[in-house]
């Protein structure tokens, strides 16, 4: 959409538009990095499952059922398969009842949580009776016509809220324009998110036999404010009549939070796995968070590091075993060694050396040091912005 200036205004939708980029980067400056450490963290992944709709809002409507029900009853399924038999992880609903919780509030939850990921459960309609399948979604600007209807359907719960306008800065979920800022915004975590929706997809396909409508991007405010790896999965066609039998019935809903379970439990695995790669030498960590003394003092100066793995078992610090990085320093903490790289006085710096470690390490993220000590992310950024 080209600028329009009149006596020097901006139009009322650009001025939108940037009003709200500016917003969202600014929450990410401060939140993403942060929320990101939670990824292999020391005790536990965070998994936050999200029931679409509830509450005075039924979600899409089929001949004798509401997606509302249909989504609540494969959250809490899925949930239940993750906690038996996934060690370490704990799940977080937001919502474990039908009751109305504003669209802006899900993701919320999650970046409270610190999550490591986030799963949306929906599901689908459309106008046609013979359309079927499953979709999983990832934040993105709709490639086509088809993906942004679904956006918008999904979005215009919004409409539901009080003073919604206020609160989602103008954001009118029917309108198009409203979608073009989602092509200015570079998701920090679309390759997890398409990593974990393509494992989900595969499982739906593969194991269940279902129909695969494949990975898609879309703009979803659900997944627009996360600041993890976030999907948003339809798990079927309720305006279908078969499929909408199979998703009201309890093995339909059973099988597809199994097929959930385990896209997460192989993309944990995954994840965990190229943290754990080195050699084995049984020590127990004493100290709390202590860095070792290869840190250099930082004087009461405040250093941005690139984390790039951990471990429960300590590794010897040398390149081989770091993919050939030289400088790569150890951090030990109560029952994980972390294992960092660089040091940055400027936060946009440790940005453009972590973008140049990611070919090797992808699961990278940045941590804030000070005297030996780990600081939230949030808090060092503050720190350096007063001075």
């Amino acid at each position: 959409m080209s600028t329009e200036i009149n006596n020097g205004k901006l139009h009322t939708n650009n001025i939108y538009i940037v009003k709200l980029i500016f917003l969202f980067i600014a929450f990410i400056f401060v939140s993403v990095s942060d929320s990101a450490q939670a990824i292999n963290n020391d005790k536990s992944w965070v998994i936050v499952i999200d029931a679409g709709h509830g509450g005075r809002d039924p979600g899409a409507l089929g001949s004798a059922s509401r997606e509302k029900d249909i989504a609540l009853a494969i959250a809490l399924k899925t949930g239940e398969y993750i906690e038996q038999n996934i060690k370490n992880v704990k799940v977080i609903y937001t919502r474990d009842k039908d009751v109305t919780l504003d669209l802006a509030e899900r993701p919320k939850i999650a970046n409270r949580n610190n999550a490591d990921l986030f799963i949306s459960i929906h599901a689908n309609k459309t106008n046609s009776k013979s359309v079927q399948g499953t979709e999983t979604y990832v934040m993105g600007l709709s490639k086509d016509k088809e993906n942004l209807e679904v956006a918008m359907k999904e979005n215009e719960v919004i409409l539901l809220e009080d003073d919604y306008s206020t609160k989602y800065e103008g954001f009118d979920p029917k309108s198009p324009e409203s979608y073009i800022m989602f092509s200015l915004m570079q998701n920090v975590f679309l390759k997890q998110s398409n990593d974990i929706a393509s494992k989900v997809q595969i499982q739906f396909s593969e194991q269940l036999k279902r129909k695969d409508r494949g990975v898609k991007q879309a703009g979803f405010w659900v997944l627009f404010t996360t600041t993890m790896p976030s999907i948003l999965i339809e798990t079927g066609f309720i305006s279908n009549i078969s499929e909408e039998k199979y998703l009201n019935s309890k093995p339909g809903q059973n099988y597809l939070a199994s097929a959930i379970f385990r896209a997460c439990r192989d993309y944990i695995n995954e994840i965990d796995s190229k943290s754990s790669k080195f050699p084995i030498q049984n020590q127990n960590p004493e100290s709390e968070t202590d860095i070792s003394t290869a840190v250099i003092s930082t004087r009461g100066e405040i250093v941005f590091m690139i984390q790039i793995a951990t471990s429960a078992s300590k590794a010897e610090v040398k390149p081989e075993n770091f993919k050939g990085l030289k400088d790569v320093v150890e951090i030990n903490t109560l029952d994980r060694f972390k294992y960092v790289t660089g040091s940055f006085t400027d936060y946009s710096e440790a940005a453009r050396y972590r973008k140049k470690i990611e070919i090797v390490y992808p699961d990278a993220f940045i941590i804030a040091v000070q005297d030996n000590k780990i600081l939230p992310l949030q808090q060092a950024l503050e720190q350096k912005n007063k001075k």
